[in-house]
């Protein structure tokens, strides 16, 4: 297997966003090769703590190796975010100072052909981020029904013909199971017409492709559901960062953070709140995209978006401790 090398995203603006205590706790929930995470460690004391969690067994060995010799605590645990509020609890811990998701799929995971990942290289169907779960992207093209199959890619994939590329995928099943990703890119140019392909430009499997690997891993099930986790487990003044890689998931936090932000909820036709909902975070700006040097030196950036919250004081609807908008420096 290739070493596990992956290029962090904006992580200038997001360690200066997210860091506010050298002696804090932070999580970050999605480890990979530790890109961000060996920035937050060079950034915290020995009194600080790393909270590692990755579900993907490679992700785990590289964060760990680039990790060692960290001055402050480390914490690396195997496993999905959906699962950020027992980890906390196993750890002992309560309350952190900031919580970082860097959602998508990781370079390493769309380079390495055997993964799966990737409609430009032929390999087994996979595309399961944690290896030893039970759904491959080969029970999901082979044993779901045309409608589900249809349904997942106008839905994940916001693919345009994804009723008539699930039509062509339960024709060509009939004959044999799809087996490879190139059999199954092959099937998706023969449904979708040669003017259309020209037209469009890109590969005509990218939508059908990440719709695929959205299902498998569940990507979009479990997002609103942890960052509401984090949230509740920020201490006040704590941050929460979240980057994004497709409009899907960054609608998700988007929505999921601005509701959260909110103050009163009651219905517009009532003239004075009864509701005395209280908003539990202030976002931090509007999202943040790569500058063209970024994107330029990592193409793959282009789509990703930066977005930050800060918990408030209980029953306040802004921050009262001083440090409004504070982050913290530090050498990286």
């Amino acid at each position: 297997m290739a070493e596990f090398h992956h290029v962090s995203v904006m992580p200038e603006e997001t360690i200066g966003g997210l860091l506010t205590s050298r002696d804090g706790t932070y999580v970050d929930c999605t480890l990979g090769g530790a890109g961000h995470a060996a920035r937050i460690v060079r950034c915290l004391s020995p009194a600080g703590r790393l909270i590692g969690i990755d579900q993907d067994a490679a992700a785990i060995a590289a964060s760990r190796q680039r990790l060692d010799g960290a001055a402050c605590r480390v914490d690396i645990v195997r496993g999905n975010f959906r699962r950020l509020e027992e980890i906390l609890a196993e750890l002992s811990v309560t309350a952190v100072d900031g919580v970082l998701f860097d959602l998508g799929v990781s370079s390493p995971q769309i380079d390495e052909a055997e993964r799966g990942f990737s409609y430009m290289q032929d390999a087994p169907l996979d595309m399961r981020m944690d290896g030893t779960a039970p759904r491959s992207a080969f029970e999901v093209v082979n044993s779901y029904s045309e409608e589900a199959l249809a349904r997942i890619f106008r839905e994940y994939g916001e693919e345009r013909w994804a009723k008539r590329i699930a039509a062509f995928i339960a024709a060509a099943r009939e004959e044999a199971p799809v087996r490879t990703t190139g059999e199954l890119v092959d099937v998706i140019c023969r449904a979708i017409p040669k003017a259309v392909r020209r037209a469009a430009g890109g590969h005509p499997a990218k939508r059908v492709f990440q719709a695929i690997r959205i299902e498998v891993n569940d990507e979009l099930a479990i997002l609103e559901g942890a960052l509401r986790t984090a949230v509740r487990h920020l201490k006040p003044g704590g941050r929460l960062a979240v980057i994004t890689f497709h409009s899907l998931e960054d609608r998700i936090a988007k929505n999921t953070l601005r509701e959260m932000a909110r103050g009163c909820i009651c219905p517009p036709e009532l003239p004075v709140c009864v509701c005395h909902h209280q908003p539990e975070i202030r976002l931090l700006g509007k999202a943040v995209s790569p500058g063209a040097g970024e994107t330029a030196r990592n193409p793959r950036a282009r789509s990703a978006r930066l977005r930050l919250a800060e918990k408030l004081l209980p029953s306040a609807s802004q921050r009262t401790d001083g440090r409004e908008g504070s982050s913290m420096e530090c050498q990286r």
